[in-house]
């Protein structure tokens, strides 16, 4: 056993990277956030709570549906979705953000657009640079954090289906009514952003999830570098498992198997040093509603997490409202009490 983190590190701000997409990864940013400083705020070496000095975002890309997928037809871009989201979750005034930048058209030639949407798409056309584009987006609304898409390149996303057929793009992929055998990028040797190896390699903190595990998650391992880079990085690395399995993406997947599958296509034997797991019961409504679409909460199989060299962490997590969503406050304490208080890592 070795010391989860030293003296030094225990006593100053902390570098936290959060790598997802879609509702997930924004809901983690938002309770993250409240720990982190504005980017003019210095922050004090011998600060008591668990401080936040850079919080790094690492979004997937390969939305082709909604008005992302049409931006993305009708002008050559990245899919803004997931991105807007981040930016929202992250930003200072976050309430008048949060109606504006979710502001969706409803007539005429912009119907069905996000004002969001359309404004990483106005800065990406000023800059011709997407990843330049969500830069000064975080400057102008003084986000909390850096935001990083997992590539700048146009890639789609193609799943080999466990009949042997294969189905390609997101949406046909989340709508397929098979099991996924194995995702893939297209094209498959994408390149990520430096910055995002740079963020990862001094990370103290890595989180993945929760998120749709093979549309929003597994995307951001299959770009090159990303996985090996993890892998390599000192920090402490934590699946945040999700609450619910998901229609054509995890329907009878546990808790192992999502760390599995999220090994399987990192092509690494150990991604993770802890799994961050509810414990809390969904109501007999919610549960009966999600029963309708044939998902259920995710069995917490603790031994073979184990198994798998991970550590879970059972908590609170549950938010439950006409859906099930993570309680962001309680697992952003938790998160950071892992790296901040003494307390031991399997090396």
């Amino acid at each position: 056993m070795a010391p989860l983190v030293s003296t030094e590190q225990s006593s100053r701000a902390l570098r936290v990277v959060a790598i997802g997409g879609g509702t997930g990864l924004s809901t983690i940013l938002r309770g993250l956030k409240r720990y982190a400083a504005l980017p003019a705020e210095s922050i004090s070496p011998a600060a008591a709570s668990p401080d936040i000095a850079e919080l790094c975002a690492v979004v997937t890309v390969s939305d082709d549906g909604g008005s992302s997928g049409r931006l993305r037809k009708e002008l050559n871009m990245l899919p803004p979705g997931d991105i807007r989201n981040c930016i929202v979750a992250l930003s200072e005034d976050e309430a008048l953000l949060s109606r504006l930048f979710q502001h969706r058209f409803l007539k005429g030639g912009l119907e069905g657009h996000n004002f969001g949407n359309l404004f990483l798409a106005a800065l990406t056309s000023i800059t011709k640079d997407f990843g330049e584009a969500v830069r000064l987006s975080s400057e102008i609304l003084l986000t909390r954090g850096h935001i990083y898409p997992a590539t700048t390149a146009n890639v789609e996303l193609e799943a080999l289906m466990e009949d042997g057929t294969r189905v390609r793009g997101e949406t046909k992929i989340t709508a397929s009514k098979g099991r996924i055998k194995e995702l893939f990028l297209d094209p498959p040797d994408v390149e990520p952003l430096p910055q995002t190896l740079e963020a990862i390699a001094r990370a103290d903190l890595i989180t993945i999830g929760p998120g749709s595990l093979f549309t929003s998650l597994i995307p951001n391992l299959l770009v090159h570098g990303i996985p090996q880079a993890i892998v390599n990085s000192s920090a402490v690395k934590v699946y945040v498992c999700n609450l619910m399995t998901q229609a054509n993406e995890s329907l009878g997947l546990t808790a192992a198997d999502h760390i599995r599958a999220l090994n399987r296509h990192a092509q690494s034997e150990r991604l993770f040093d802890y799994a961050l797991i509810n414990r809390t019961p969904v109501s007999e409504e919610l549960r009966a509603k999600y029963e309708l679409e044939g998902a259920a909460q995710i069995v917490a199989d603790l031994d073979a997490v184990e198994q798998l060299g991970v550590r879970p962490v059972l908590g609170d997590y549950l938010d439950e409202a006409t859906v099930a969503r993570h309680a962001t406050d309680r697992v952003a304490k938790d998160l950071l009490q892992l790296v901040s208080q003494p307390s031991t890592k399997t090396t």
